[in-house]
């Protein structure tokens, strides 16, 4: 039996097979298929990082929110990627940037926790994210980059990045514990430093004290 023009849609952004997404496109298709895991066909290209049939499927009409089974969307597994290319083929679709994934996070939270440096600082400077947002486990950007990252130069740059994009240095996660004694905990002394400046310049400055 032949495919049905929806599975060989499916297949195609699997794929990344532009040239299959269209074809399928035009034979009636529909961009709102999903698969036994409830991901559309957007969803499946984004996974892949597959730019062009994404943006064959954004032209189409397809959901940049459609959240499958796991709550991944499109837009927010840009996050997990780290794909900017991706991430700006989304922006015109109106990407919903509250939109939680199940664990209570927004895209900018797995890109710090991955140490995807340009996704973060693309991301904060073209949309309105959180940079603050706080997830279910109580962690912020910032406390998943230093929690979960590795203390090396990825993780030391996205939080450069979300201490420049505004982030609250001294947000205690949900047992009141702050992202610098996490680093100082880790042994990441780059980002504890970079931690205890951007404190420090946080801190009041009353008058007749030194700047």
């Amino acid at each position: 039996m032949s495919p049905t023009p929806d599975q060989r849609l499916l297949a195609a952004s699997v794929a990344g097979d532009s040239v299959g997404v269209r074809a399928a496109l035009r034979d009636g298709a529909r961009v709102t298929a999903r698969d036994a895991e409830l991901r559309t066909p957007l969803l499946l290209a984004a996974l892949g990082s597959h730019v062009d049939a994404a943006r064959a499927l954004v032209a189409a009409g397809a959901d940049v929110n459609a959240q499958d089974l796991r709550e991944d969307s499109p837009w927010l597994v840009t996050g997990v990627t780290g794909s900017v290319a991706m991430m700006r083929v989304l922006l015109p679709a109106g990407p919903d940037l509250t939109l939680r994934n199940r664990f209570g996070g927004i895209s900018v939270i797995p890109a710090s926790e991955r140490g995807h440096a340009e996704y973060v600082r693309a991301v904060l400077a073209e949309t309105d994210t959180d940079v603050d947002h706080v997830n279910r486990l109580g962690w912020t950007a910032l406390l998943e980059a230093v929690i979960l990252g590795d203390g090396g130069r990825a993780h030391q740059e996205v939080v450069e990045v979300l201490l420049a994009a505004g982030a609250t240095p001294d947000l205690a996660d949900g047992d009141g514990v702050t992202p610098l004694t996490h680093a100082e905990r880790r042994g990441f002394t780059v980002i504890a430093h970079l931690l205890r400046q951007a404190e420090s310049a946080a801190l009041p400055h009353h008058p007749g004290t030194p700047s």
